[in-house]
């Protein structure tokens, strides 16, 4: 049996998140796979509802989910499964958006005015970054609110179990934006929605990508203190 390492924290593995872009193509094993599904499906759901599926997309189902989804991304066919951001983008949000795809492409070293380089960096998104995992997180479209707060909790739980097993992970709420591209090679019911996907694999520890660090707010800026 396949045993977490220890030494990892539950401090260390959140404190610690962080998206990574490039991956080992070395394969991870069942076993890891079930063993931190079946941890994270812990996740506090309201009244045990548990209202999430979760699709693992490996081998020749991959490169053919990958290989269609980039050809509809590369044609501009998008298929939005619902509304990520509001249409006006406010301050702070707009500004801390920017930044991150600066800092992004700064790394890859594309410059601002690069669109062709900005989109070739885009697509990569559909290749899981190289991870040899794919997961897809969908659930009922007729669920409320609530549901997408247990939806969160659950791929929380996974990107925190994953550094136990030695995995990384990158949420990747772009593979909803062509779902209809995703649909055509998975068998996601026509009555759910397609959350996220998220890649999974062992962290490429050269990829120089993999050195970038989201600035996160201070608490002092998202805290409110009632005494």
């Amino acid at each position: 049996m396949i045993v977490p390492d220890p030494t990892v924290s539950a401090y260390d593995a959140v404190a610690g998140r962080r998206s990574v872009r490039a991956f080992l193509p070395t394969p991870v094993a069942d076993e890891v796979i079930d063993r931190i599904l079946t941890a994270a499906s812990r996740a506090p759901s309201g009244q045990n509802m548990q209202p999430w599926r979760v699709h693992i997309v490996t081998g020749d189902t991959h490169a053919r989910l990958c290989a269609e989804v980039t050809a509809a991304a590369s044609a501009g066919e998008r298929s939005d499964e619902y509304p990520y951001f509001p249409a006006d983008i406010r301050e702070p949000y707009r500004g801390r958006r920017r930044k991150v795809g600066f800092d992004l492409f700064a790394i890859y070293g594309i410059g601002r005015d690069d669109l062709e380089g900005r989109q070739r960096a885009l697509l990569r998104n559909f290749d899981f970054f190289g991870a040899p995992v794919g997961l897809f997180f969908t659930m009922a479209r007729d669920w409320g609110y609530g549901a997408w707060i247990d939806m969160g909790n659950l791929m929380t739980n996974v990107m925190t179990l994953a550094p136990a097993f030695g995995l990384a992970t990158c949420p990747q709420q772009a593979w909803a934006e062509y779902g209809a591209a995703v649909r055509r090679v998975l068998p996601v019911l026509d009555d759910e929605v397609i959350v996220s996907g998220m890649a999974l694999g062992y962290e490429d520890p050269a990829a120089v990508v993999n050195g970038l660090v989201t600035a996160r707010a201070s608490i002092d800026e998202f805290v409110v203190r009632h005494r």
